[in-house]
């Protein structure tokens, strides 16, 4: 079928209303009776929604017993409808009612097997799942769902407004398998049920995209045939001309998603809760801004931090290593829950890289690690030679940072509620004022103009300044400095020394 879609020209409409209301209304019936099992218990996904009452009105006329299975929250407009749908037209029904807790501890299984971290595919088979749960545990061999009556009768908001409705309507049915099938298909093998589709049998879609404009939408409504129908096979007008949101908002299982994903977006979210490609890392640590964006943001794209991994060096010009103060990296690692682990070097150029390999090495052996995150952003020095170790140890070298734009790379940090400080500036246009001052908006203004007016590395990655990192998503505490104090050097050089520092709850 999909490929004579694929082949497929839209031609001439039928205009004869009636005619398309009995012709529609009749391949429905036969459709519904082709997917009949010869054995074995029936059931319908069923949301209270025009579509799926229409598929149950017809199993009903046809004498057929079967079972409405439907889920979402307690208060939600689907389980609300279901209910007095089913009342309303004496259908069985079973309700799988899900909260945040239920659908957390499922999400991963539901991930894993849509094989789909996509936040709008997870939002929809979230109900599917539940309801798909109640249809196994009463061994149903087949169940029947709506899917295509959207694409074929313009149930979109995309069709409002549409020059050529039809012609959408045919893109739709086109992607439909990509998009839908495969992630419902997908439900119905795990649970070993079958799919019954007849808003997808071939005729029925033949006629449907010859079915005009005027017959599908209009300023008030979608899918106005199929509405037309459903009063044909006595659904109540309540349910008929109901105007039903998609399955993830009448169900409520995106406003679960919303909530669970906090403090994350959906999106980040899923991704760190199912990622197929997902590694054990270990990020090379400083405590500053760079290293930790680069951490975070491998952590939204679905890998497990497993470790940091910081190199202290009695060398405070190193070529590789940033200064890093052991106690500030014992608080940011509390902070996130990830352990540290620590390596020396005198900080000797080429020759720290011996100590940073064996570092790498212990940590790679001790948390079985895949591959390590750098925050480089321009540095080909620093990239090269940790490039080179991680070929030679066979892990991976994750640069997300890498020829990152250093202001956007601020940006970056600042929309997303980075707390960060200077502990030591170097360069002309700075001073010891900019040191212990949190950064924000109007520091990256004056950093910009610095830049236009002197050419100084926004990012400091050219030495011009230290950071260190008080706050991000991904702590669970803050830091909180308690007592600094600042030695200067020079008017452009100066050092912020913290001699008291504390956790704090957020």
């Amino acid at each position: 079928m999909w490929e004579r879609l694929n082949n497929y020209e839209l031609g001439g409409e039928i205009t004869d209303r009636e005619y398309l209301i009995s012709k529609t209304k009749a391949l429905l019936i036969k459709a519904v009776k082709e997917f009949l099992p010869r054995s074995g218990r029936v059931g319908v996904l069923f949301s209270g929604g025009v579509d799926s009452t229409i598929i149950a009105k017809i199993l009903q006329d046809l004498g057929v017993v079967f079972t409405c299975y439907t889920s979402g929250l307690k208060d939600s407009s689907d389980v609300k409808w279901a209910k007095e749908s089913a009342r309303i037209h004496n259908f069985k029904i079973k309700t799988r009612i899900f909260d945040e807790e239920l659908v957390k501890k499922r999400l991963l299984k539901i991930c894993e097997v849509i094989k789909s971290n996509n936040p709008v595919k997870v939002g929809v088979v979230i109900p599917f799942y539940f309801a798909g749960e109640l249809a196994k545990r009463d061994g149903v061999k087949i169940l029947f769902t709506g899917l295509g009556s959207e694409e074929l009768y313009a149930g979109y908001e995309r069709f409002i407004g549409a020059q050529n409705v039809n012609e959408e309507c045919l893109k739709g049915i086109k992607s439909i398998y990509d998009r839908d099938l495969t992630r419902d298909e997908a439900i119905m093998n795990y649970y070993n049920i079958k799919p019954g589709l007849p808003f997808l049998n071939h005729e029925l879609i033949m006629l449907a995209l010859k079915t005009p404009k005027d017959y599908k939408i209009n300023e008030e409504y979608k899918k106005l045939m199929v509405r037309w129908v459903a009063e044909r096979l006595n659904v109540d007008k309540s349910v008929a001309w109901r105007k039903k949101k998609a399955a993830q908002y009448g169900s409520g299982s995106d406003k679960v998603l919303e909530r669970i994903s906090k403090p994350f977006n959906k999106g980040d979210y899923l991704k760190r809760v199912y990622n197929p490609n997902r590694l054990r890392l270990g990020a090379l640590y400083s405590g500053g801004k760079d290293s930790s964006l680069a951490l975070y943001k491998m952590m939204l794209d679905g890998h497990d931090i497993i470790c940091l991994i910081t190199m202290l060096s009695d060398n405070p010009v190193s070529y590789m290593f940033h200064p890093s103060k052991k106690r500030l990296i014992n608080l940011q690692s509390k902070a996130m829950k990830i352990p540290v682990i620590y390596g020396t070097t005198k900080g000797e150029k080429e020759k720290e890289l011996k100590d940073l390999k064996k570092l790498i090495l212990d940590a790679k052996k001790k948390y079985k690690l895949d591959g390590i995150i750098t925050g480089a952003l321009y540095s080909n020095y620093q990239r090269e030679r940790i490039e080179k170790i991680c070929e030679e140890l066979k892990i991976k070298c994750c640069s997300p940072l890498w020829h990152k734009d250093q202001e956007e790379e601020i940006k970056e940090l600042l929309r997303n509620n980075f707390k960060f400080i200077m502990t030591s500036v170097a360069a002309y246009g700075l001073n010891k004022k900019w040191l212990g001052k949190i950064i924000t908006e109007k520091e990256l203004e004056k950093l910009v103009e610095i830049k236009d007016s002197i050419g100084i590395n926004i990012a400091g990655e050219g030495g011009e300044y230290e950071s260190l990192v008080l706050d991000a998503p991904m702590f669970k505490k803050r830091l909180k400095l308690v007592k600094s104090r600042i030695i200067e050097e020079n008017e452009n050089t100066a050092l912020l020394a913290i001699d008291e520092v504390s956790l704090e709850s957020k």
